[in-house]
């Protein structure tokens, strides 16, 4: 038979043991009031956030916050017929071959680098009409980017600038990483022994609004695009998304926009092909969903490169 003493220790022993709670992404109950809004979007469990905090999450979001309001400095001011984009278009299906797979950032704060990344392989691909059509590193920018850190987040523009100063080889040169949020030394050589070539932008500017973003993704490929994520995004599962008008801000976030409808961009993120429509997601257009078409934040508006050829 047990003392007191024992049971007392016991007592206080599972007590110490027992878990602290945490705010999970994911929550039964959530979901189900996101959906009996009826807001044209679906939320739902998916294997992406199955277990994973609202804190763990939010760590996902890589676009840091300036110390100053937007402010798009240098718009788009190429000879682009803005009024004859058409009606709807999707670069999937304009250039199969030259939009790449959807990549995952994993636990890293790194979506800044992806989305900068991710848009500059595909434009030179669509560039070069494929003479050049590799996957860039997102973890030369990760790594070796000065003016951004790394998992700790990013700004596009000094991402866009990298890209212009010093260009990034291909990820099987440099591979990505940084899935577990460490971040390695900029390397000096490429990891397969190859010979690094570096893909540069000539130049970059900003793509603000509706007709000037329909113009630039449907002319010369992906854009790169910022937005306000609040916390019912992590469980979209479909359908078109606009923010429920309740959950709380958990940050800011980089993808690439691919492509349009009557009233939704189509968007690539960065936490692979379990999440929403096999990676991507629709987002209303026409209202500055989440900042999206003006910028969320400032050095985070819609931009789009120039590959150097």
């Amino acid at each position: 038979m047990l003392s007191t003493g024992i049971v007392l220790s016991c007592i206080a022993f599972c007590v110490v043991a027992v878990p602290i709670e945490r705010e999970m992404v994911l929550d039964d109950d959530f979901i189900n009031a996101i959906n009996e809004k009826e807001l044209g979007w679906k939320a739902a469990r998916n294997s992406r956030f199955e277990g994973v905090s609202l804190n763990e999450a939010k760590r996902l979001l890589g676009v840091r916050i300036p110390e100053v309001g937007v402010s798009c400095t240098h718009n788009m001011d190429r000879t682009i017929k803005k009024e004859n984009s058409p009606a709807a278009f999707d670069a999937r299906v304009q250039w199969p071959d030259y939009i790449h797979p959807i990549r995952n950032q994993a636990q890293c704060g790194s979506c800044w680098a992806f989305a900068a990344s991710e848009v500059l392989s595909d434009r030179f691909a669509i560039a070069s009409n494929g003479t050049v059509n590799n996957v860039l590193s997102a973890q030369e920018l990760v790594s070796c980017d000065p003016n951004d850190m790394g998992c700790e987040g990013g700004w596009p523009q000094y991402a866009a600038d990298f890209l212009v100063k010093n260009g990034i080889p291909t990820d099987s040169c440099v591979p990505y990483t940084s899935s577990a949020g460490s971040v390695a030394p900029c390397p000096s050589s490429c990891s397969d022994g190859s010979q690094a070539t570096y893909y540069k932008y000539e130049s970059w500017e900003y793509c603000t609004g509706e007709a000037a973003m329909m113009a630039a993704v449907s002319t010369y490929g992906p854009v790169a695009v910022s937005m306000a994520v609040y916390s019912d995004f992590f469980s979209y599962n479909s359908g078109v998304y606009s923010w429920d008008g309740a959950s709380g801000l958990a940050g800011y976030h980089a993808v690439k926009l691919v492509g349009y409808g009557a009233d939704y961009w189509i968007v690539a993120n960065s936490w692979g092909t379990s999440w929403g429509e096999d990676g991507y997601f629709r987002i209303a257009k026409g209202s500055d969903m989440c900042g999206i078409e003006n910028g969320a934040l400032d050095r985070a508006c819609p931009l789009a490169g120039v590959p150097l050829l």
